[in-house]
């Protein structure tokens, strides 16, 4: 498999690790778009949201909880972030793993 994240994941690729356990995997985003950026993955590697099969419903609760530990790990709970996922062509998914953007550290804007 050619996947990025899998090679981070695996130690093939260098990641600045913000979290990780034996499930998940955050890491600072090589391009952030806020002083807060940080990629949340699972290491199990599922292409996108619309792949998520049953069996995964675990693994998709425990990232969730994950996306709170790193808000909290990067002080952006208090006053608030962006969670993001991109699905698809059409929603501007450039890496086909299911990956959650955690975004703040400063004032958002919404842009469409």
């Amino acid at each position: 498999m050619d996947c990025i994240f899998c090679k981070i994941v695996q130690g093939e690729l260098p990641s600045k690790k913000v979290y990780e356990d034996d499930h998940i995997l955050a890491f600072h985003d090589i391009n952030p778009i806020a002083p807060v950026h940080v990629l949340v993955i699972p290491k199990k590697h599922i292409s996108s949201l619309m792949e998520i099969q049953p069996e995964d419903k675990e693994l998709i609760g425990h990232l969730h909880l994950g996306l709170q530990k790193v808000a909290e790990l990067t002080g952006v709970n208090q006053d608030g972030f962006r969670v993001v996922t991109n699905i698809g062509k059409h929603g501007q998914q450039t890496v086909f793993h299911i990956h959650y953007h955690v975004i703040g550290g400063r004032q958002l804007q919404w842009t469409m």
